[in-house]
């Protein structure tokens, strides 16, 4: 009898013991940094709340839904294979939630909930103030006083590159060269959506004597296409790096004798101070709130004072280093943990899909790409003679290409470069504030 009975036990003690390690393998899986079972029970409470319209409008709701998501999808970027190696994350984290958008498939709770969060609350801003604050705080003095005298070459050249590239293969596809110009070229080195193209339409409009909602749907397609193949050239400029490690800084731009700039500085390797970490927010909003108070008494934009008078401070060694230290890890804090989040916020409110589907054609595609390829490939060029790191000089010059603040956190995330975000903002900032302004000009010379 006991041989029969261990038997008859034991197809029930294999089954348990499978049942067993597949729970145990399952209670392993991860999402980003979260258990799966338990991101997926977070997943069901937000969603829940959303359908039955108990999601607060709000920063907590909005921070809810683009957590949730941001997690998923930048976890899954970063899986794909070749998709990880052009800035995977980064392209879904932007183009799945406007996809949602477009469709519909996002409830007007959720919808509510991040335009607070981005819009009302300008949590876009709040992370580009600690980027920048913490970064150019926690960077070598002498290489980022070097970075900002020798970017604007590359920067320069890189935008007369890709002016005639993109009039270039613009006549070629058939298309009329001022239009090129001024509808596919300008917008995507305009700065952005906000910062350029609004206000272009706004100059094209009292010039041409048209609606600026006519000239906006012209211009947004080029800028998110810019966008998009930017991101895709900063993921292989990653890729470059790691196969060529002599040809990038991982983050620096400028060589120096002394080894690896901005890892040489002092706050990276100190223990989290979280007291300090509050002060870091203190200094980064008020470096914010700065640049748009100079901006009423000199006309430069805001964001651009910011970051002249974080790299004044810095230069001058006017903040104590223990300040300096709590702004470094906010920054890294901040960069780490809201990159992915913040993208799917941008990608339900400011890529509006619809409007690139109406006028994109493959034609239209090449000549977006051409005006990228060449901005970009001229900033590894002159960064190589200009004994720069060739692949951070390329990313960072590319970043003149983006959607403003919005593209350079796409960019720098998809090279996993974010230390580079005050040279980025200056690219796209003074780059772009340059372009709408001589674009102005033109467009009144030639009309």
């Amino acid at each position: 009898m006991e041989p029969a009975k261990k038997l008859q036990t034991l197809p029930y003690v294999e089954q348990t013991e499978e049942k067993k390690g597949f729970l145990s393998k399952f209670n392993q899986l991860k999402v980003g940094v979260l258990p799966l079972p338990l991101y997926l029970v977070l997943a069901a409470i937000i969603y829940a709340a959303s359908v039955y319209n108990q999601l607060p409008a709000d920063m907590i709701g909005g921070f809810a839904v683009i957590m949730v998501m941001g997690i998923l999808l930048g976890d899954i970027g970063m899986k794909v294979p070749i998709l990880k190696d052009i800035g995977g994350p980064a392209i879904l984290a932007l183009l799945v939630p406007s996809i949602l958008v477009f469709y519909n498939l996002l409830n007007p709770a959720s919808m509510e909930a991040v335009t607070t969060l981005m819009k009302t609350s300008n949590f876009l801003y709040l992370y580009i103030s600690c980027l920048v604050a913490g970064s150019i705080l926690g960077m070598n003095r002498s290489v980022l006083i070097q970075g900002f005298t020798r970017m604007f070459i590359p920067l320069i050249l890189g935008t007369l590159a890709a002016v005639a590239a993109g009039v270039l293969v613009g006549s070629l596809f058939g298309y009329d060269m001022k239009h090129t110009f001024f509808y596919i070229v300008v917008p995507i080195i305009g700065g952005g959506i906000g910062e350029g193209i609004l206000p272009l339409s706004l100059a094209y409009s009292q010039i041409l004597g048209e609606s600026a909602e006519s000239f906006v749907s012209q211009m947004i397609p080029a800028a998110v296409i810019g966008n998009i193949v930017a991101i895709i050239c900063a993921g292989l400029m990653k890729n470059l790096g790691e196969r060529k490690p002599e040809l990038t800084g991982n983050g620096v731009l400028v060589k120096t004798t002394g080894g690896d700039g901005i890892k040489e500085e002092t706050n990276i390797n100190k223990p989290v101070d979280f007291s300090l970490m509050g002060a870091g927010l203190l200094i980064a909003c008020s470096f914010f709130i700065f640049g748009g108070l100079a901006h009423k008494f000199l006309g430069i934009p805001g964001p651009v004072l910011m970051i002249v008078a974080a790299t004044l401070v810095k230069c001058l060694q006017l903040m104590p280093a223990k300040m300096e230290q709590g702004a470094y890890h906010l920054y890294k804090f901040v960069s780490t943990s809201l990159t992915w989040p913040l993208m799917v916020g941008l990608g339900i409110l400011y890529i509006p899909l619809e409007d690139v589907v109406k006028i994109v054609t493959p034609a239209y595609v090449v000549v977006c790409t051409a005006v990228v390829v060449a901005m970009v490939g001229t900033g590894y060029i002159v960064g190589k003679i200009m004994k720069m790191y060739p692949v951070d000089s390329a990313i960072v010059t590319g970043c003149h290409s983006g959607l403003g603040g919005t593209g350079d956190v796409a960019i720098l995330s998809a090279s996993n470069r974010m230390s580079l975000m005050p040279f980025a903002q200056v690219a796209t900032r003074l780059g772009g504030a340059s372009t709408v302004i001589l674009a102005t000009l033109l467009m009144k010379l030639l009309s």
